[in-house]
C-alpha cells in the first residue's frame, strides 16, 4: 500500500526533569498534535531510551514512541526485538522502530567497546536489521550470518502488527541499505568525523545534497520507493518576518566551504533548516514535500512552542 504523504510532525528529546515531568512533557506533546516522542541513543547526559520511551508512552493514549535511533553495537538484535515487542504490546502498537549503525565514538571509548571501521559497523547492522524485522514478524527464527546467529526463536510477544522499522543515515550504502529494508528513513547529513554534535557536515545538509539522497534511494527501492515515508530532523527553526535578513546573518555566521552553496540562498534551501513567518514556512513544507517526499518531521524539544502553530495547520494534511 503506497504511502499517503500526510505530514505528520515528532519531537526529539534527550531529558527531563525527574518524577512526573517526563510523562507530562509526553502529554503535553501529544496534545499540541505531535506524531511520535523520540529519545537519542548515547552515554551522556540523557535518560536511559527504553525505560523513558515505555514511561512515555504507558502515559499517553495516542502518541508514538521511538528512538532516533538505536545504536546497534550497544544491543543484540534479539534483545532489541523483545525490548520493543514488548513496549509496543503494552501500548497497543505504538512503537517505531529506529535503527543505526553508531557513530559517535566518545561513546565507545568511554564503555570499552571496541569502534570498528565504519564499513564493519554497517554491515553488523545490516544483519541486525535483518534479524530485527524477522523476529517481529512473529514467526520462528533462524539466521546465520556474519555477525549474528538466531537459532530457532520465536519472539514473544508477537506484535499483532509489526512496528515500522526506521533506519537513520547520509551516507550512500546506508541509504540504499535503508531503501531496501525501512519503511521510514531518515535523512541525516553523512558526518566528517566521529567526535561531537558540533562537527557538522554543512556540504552534506544542503538541497543539492538531498536530490542526490533522494536518487539513491529511489534507485534502490523500487517499486516499494512508494511505500516509504521519508523524514528529517531540523535542528534550526526560526519564525521572523524577514527571512532574507536572517539566512544572510546565517550564512555570514558560517565557515567558508567551496563544496557547498553556503549563500542565504542556500541556507534558505537546505531541508535542516525552517525560516521565515509561519506561512511562509508551511508553504516551504508543502514545496518540499513536491520536491523530495518528505512528510515527517522531527524537532528538538527546545522548538516546540515555536513550531505547534505548523504541527496543528499541517499534522495530518
Amino acid at each position: 500500500m503506497a504511502h499517503n504523504r500526510r505530514f505528520r510532525f515528532g519531537v526529539h528529546s534527550s531529558d527531563a526533569a525527574p518524577g512526573s515531568a517526563w510523562v507530562g512533557a509526553a502529554r503535553r506533546i501529544e496534545s499540541l498534535g505531535f506524531s511520535t516522542l523520540f529519545l537519542r541513543d548515547h552515554f551522556d547526559t540523557q535518560l536511559g531510551p527504553i525505560a523513558a520511551m515505555t514511561a512515555a508512552v504507558c502515559g499517553t493514549e495516542k502518541l508514538n514512541v521511538g528512538c532516533l535511533v538505536f545504536d546497534n553495537d550497544y544491543r543484540h538484535p534479539l534483545v532489541l526485538a523483545k525490548e520493543m515487542a514488548t513496549i509496543d504490546h503494552l501500548s497497543g502498537g505504538r512503537v517505531e522502530v529506529g535503527l543505526g549503525a553508531g557513530w559517535m565514538a566518545p561513546d565507545y571509548e568511554q564503555a570499552g567497546m571496541a569502534f570498528d571501521a565504519p564499513g564493519v559497523r554497517v554491515s553488523r547492522m545490516e544483519e541486525a536489521v535483518a534479524v530485527v524485522k524477522s523476529l517481529l514478524s512473529g514467526k520462528p527464527v533462524d539466521f546465520i550470518g556474519e555477525h549474528y546467529a538466531i537459532t530457532g526463536h520465536t519472539a514473544y510477544p508477537a506484535p499483532s502488527t509489526p512496528p515500522p522499522i526506521m533506519i537513520a543515515c547520509g551516507g550512500p550504502r546506508m541509504l540504499r541499505i535503508a531503501a531496501r529494508q525501512a519503511d521510514i528513513i531518515g535523512l541525516n547529513p553523512a558526518r566528517k568525523s566521529n567526535a561531537a554534535w558540533e562537527d557538522q557536515n554543512l556540504p552534506d545538509a544542503t538541497a543539492d545534497a538531498t536530490d542526490r539522497k533522494i536518487g539513491w534511494i529511489r534507485n534502490e527501492a523500487g517499486a516499494r520507493y512508494a511505500d516509504i515515508e521519508l523524514s528529517i530532523v531540523v535542528p534550526f527553526v526560526i519564525v521572523t518576518d524577514d527571512r532574507e535578513d536572517t539566512a544572510s546573518a546565517i550564512a555570514g555566521s558560517l565557515p567558508p566551504d567551496t563544496a557547498a552553496d553556503l549563500t542565504a540562498e542556500g541556507v534558505l534551501a537546505s531541508p535542516h533548516v525552517l525560516i521565515g513567518s509561519i506561512d511562509e514556512i508551511c508553504a516551504t513544507l508543502d514545496e518540499r514535500r513536491d520536491r523530495w517526499d518528505l512528510s515527517y518531521y522531527v524537532f528538538n524539544d527546545d522548538s516546540i512552542d515555536t513550531v505547534a502553530p505548523i504541527v496543528e495547520r499541517l499534522a495530518g494534511n
